[in-house]
């Protein structure tokens, strides 16, 4: 090592040793710093109002919640049956939807605020309830699973909100499903009542038609004089018989024709004739007078139960004391080494 590198090292170790001497005389002032930022910490702490956390889980409903809402469904119905996944995208839909949290914002969160609050600028106020409560899907690898999150001063109430907030949005998701469930049934009752219409219609019809073909007849077995059927041999009994509801009608005599006209006139309904009329009516009264207990009926379920926190969530007070503590000692030896600093550069400046 060269004379010049000697002096270059032993400078600087004079200087380094100068350094720490020039803050140790300083040393009031380094410690009444970092004094004064952690008496700040602790005041902080003292005076800073505690937010409590509460967090409930939401999950699909199982199979057996949504039974009843199958009721009178299927592929023997028609109508498509309900599944989990398709009640669970209903609920999903209103808890996630902005008509839901506007309504919340109005009918919850504001009635909580003082009058002058209140009357301030609504956008502000929004924005500032967004981050007191969220939904955000709780896990990657569980896409059905939610969580609705309150972050507030009182742990009851952050409780009672994240509660109310999934009901309200169960609420509104049973209704859409059930009247979307009483519109099928009421689409399945306007399709039988037209069926059985029809069928009526064509029954009458058909009858009207009979009428007017035993009539024909009747002309015929008049004009021959056939009052009675004719006595035929068993050998061709059977193959007149099959005739006589086709162009030999008239052999059933005029009495018999006659009798039958007034029957078919005066029959007051075709009812009786008309072929599974009783199983669509008894579908039919079925179906308009369907109707499901909202009770029995869940479109999502609550993983676990919500409990009242007993710990705040912030000031998390232990690390802000540290903090406040180790900052307080940079900031001091900061303002310590300017103070060294600008005495050593005024002390220069004197001497030259």
């Amino acid at each position: 090592m060269t004379r010049d590198q000697e002096r270059l090292v032993q400078s600087n170790e004079i200087d380094l040793v100068d350094l720490i001497q020039g803050l140790w005389r300083r040393k009031l002032l380094m410690f009444g710093t970092a004094l004064v930022v952690f008496l700040a910490a602790v005041v902080y702490v003292l005076f800073a109002s505690p937010v409590y956390q509460a967090k409930v889980f939401v999950q699909p409903p199982t199979q057996n919640d949504i039974a009843y809402l199958n009721y009178g469904r299927g592929s023997d119905a028609g109508l498509e049956l309900f599944s989990v996944k398709d009640v669970y995208e209903v609920f999903l839909r209103h808890l996630q939807s902005e008509s839901l949290r506007r309504s919340f914002f109005q009918t919850v969160y504001l009635p909580t605020l003082p009058e002058t609050q209140r009357k301030g600028s609504q956008d502000e106020l929004y924005a500032r309830f967004g981050k007191l409560l969220s939904v955000s899907l709780e896990n990657k690898d569980a896409p059905a699973r939610f969580a609705i999150t309150a972050n507030l001063l009182s742990p009851q109430q952050a409780v009672d909100w994240v509660a109310s907030y999934a009901q309200l949005a169960g609420d509104r998701a049973k209704q859409e499903v059930l009247k979307n469930a009483k519109s099928d049934a009421l689409v399945k009752a306007n399709n039988l009542q037209r069926q059985i219409s029809a069928a009526r219609e064509s029954t009458r019809k058909q009858r009207e038609d009979e009428i007017v073909q035993l009539k024909e007849a009747l002309l015929i077995a008049k004009s021959i004089g056939l009052e009675k059927p004719p006595i035929i041999s068993d050998s061709l009994s059977t193959e007149v018989s099959a005739k006589m509801d086709g162009s030999l009608i008239y052999m059933r005599g005029s009495k018999a024709l006659e009798a039958e006209i007034r029957n078919l006139q005066d029959r007051q309904s075709d009812d009786p004739f008309i072929a599974n009329l009783r199983v669509q009516q008894s579908s039919l009264s079925f179906y308009n007078d369907l109707s499901i207990d909202p009770a029995l009926v869940a479109v999502y379920r609550q993983d676990g139960v919500v409990e009242l926190p007993d710990q705040p969530v912030r000031p998390k007070k232990l690390l802000i004391v540290l903090l406040g503590l180790v900052l307080g000692l940079i900031l001091g030896g900061i303002v310590a080494l300017i103070h060294y600093l600008y005495a050593q550069a005024t002390h220069h400046k004197r001497q030259n």
